[in-house]
């Protein structure tokens, strides 16, 4: 089989230059929490350690609080929150959205592709933050710390995530592939851009955008196709924009199923009759989720290089993170 062209997608921690990821500085392992401790990760010390250079933040200890000190918990409304300590009952909002304006701001300096961060902190939830009352009785309503809705605000694009849903298979690959394909945009398009450059790159992302979202492939290739030198900043903004919107998307079976099809018809007068069943039968083994999505795509890798299908060699939907990770071998 001929070796994969260097260009075409991502393949070991040596191909890849560390990508810079934000990250909760306690799932690192520092000892930065209330009570003096940590919540050290070690998946993302270890396997995504690296691929990731990771930029820490403590918004605790970034806005002048001590360690240990009281812990603490967001009273209020979800669109108004407030950091509230929970024995003394100080109010601590000023003081973290005083960090949370400078940190971001500092931020835009580092060249994030994503951040991680920390379930449940009144500071740095992305997601269902519990609300209390006045008093300090738990309500039904939940939000996302303080930090965590500065920091996506600001960085509205931006691959965001916490680190339990990691845990999630489906979660950790999408959020992942987005972290990769960002970086590629940047690199391939962004480094240098021009109306042959993004359309090249939105000819290699076809198949991957068509795995999450057809008619948003339809929407950045009319916009793609519009390109001209005198409208290209607000060209790439707008396809940036979309394009991260539509990797967000998690792609589903289904659309996995179409693409390997149509990735299929690419064969349809190279394969022998043999190797076109064993491709088609494989791929109704995917469908009917007898075997996970790496098995369809290896087999597609081993008939592009055997037969030197130029156009699918290119193709990002095939190398959309380094192949160790493993994020394809799931059910």
């Amino acid at each position: 089989m001929s070796e994969k062209p260097k260009a075409s997608g991502v393949s070991g921690a040596q191909a890849v230059r560390r990508i810079p990821v934000g990250v909760s500085a306690c799932l690192l392992g520092e000892k930065v929490r209330f009570d003096g401790q940590h919540k050290h990760d070690p998946y993302l010390t270890g396997i995504l350690g690296a691929y990731f250079e990771y930029v820490p933040v403590c918004p605790e200890v970034g806005c002048g609080l001590p360690i240990p000190r009281e812990s603490m918990h967001l009273v209020g409304t979800p669109e108004t929150p407030r950091l509230v300590g929970n024995k003394t009952g100080t109010d601590y909002t000023a003081q973290m959205l005083e960090f949370c304006d400078k940190a971001v701001q500092e931020l835009k300096d580092k060249n994030l592709h994503g951040f991680i961060f920390k379930a449940r902190s009144p500071s740095s939830g992305l997601f269902h933050v519990k609300l209390y009352t006045e008093e300090g009785n738990p309500t039904s309503q939940h939000t996302s710390g303080l930090f965590a809705r500065a920091f996506t605000r600001a960085f509205p694009t931006l691959p965001c995530e916490e680190e339990g849903r990691l845990n999630d298979a489906g979660l950790r690959e999408n959020f992942i592939e987005r972290v990769f394909a960002l970086k590629r945009w940047r690199e391939e398009v962004i480094s240098q851009p021009s109306v042959r450059v993004l359309q090249e790159f939105h000819a290699r992302a076809k198949y991957l955008l068509m795995a999450h979202a057809p008619e948003g492939l339809q929407e950045l290739g009319r916009l793609a196709a519009a390109a001209t030198p005198g409208n290209m900043a607000a060209t790439l903004a707008a396809y940036e924009t979309q394009f991260l919107a539509i990797v967000a998307e998690r792609a589903t079976l289904g659309r996995h199923v179409n693409v390997l099809q149509h990735m299929q018809g690419y064969f349809t007068d190279r394969l022998t009759s043999e190797e076109r069943q064993e491709l088609s039968d494989i791929i109704e083994e995917y469908a009917r989720e007898q075997v996970p999505l790496i098995v369809p795509v290896t087999l597609f890798r081993h008939y592009i290089f055997k037969y030197q299908i130029a156009y699918l060699m290119q193709q990002h939907y095939l190398y959309p993170h380094p192949s160790e990770l493993k994020l394809r071998n799931h059910a």
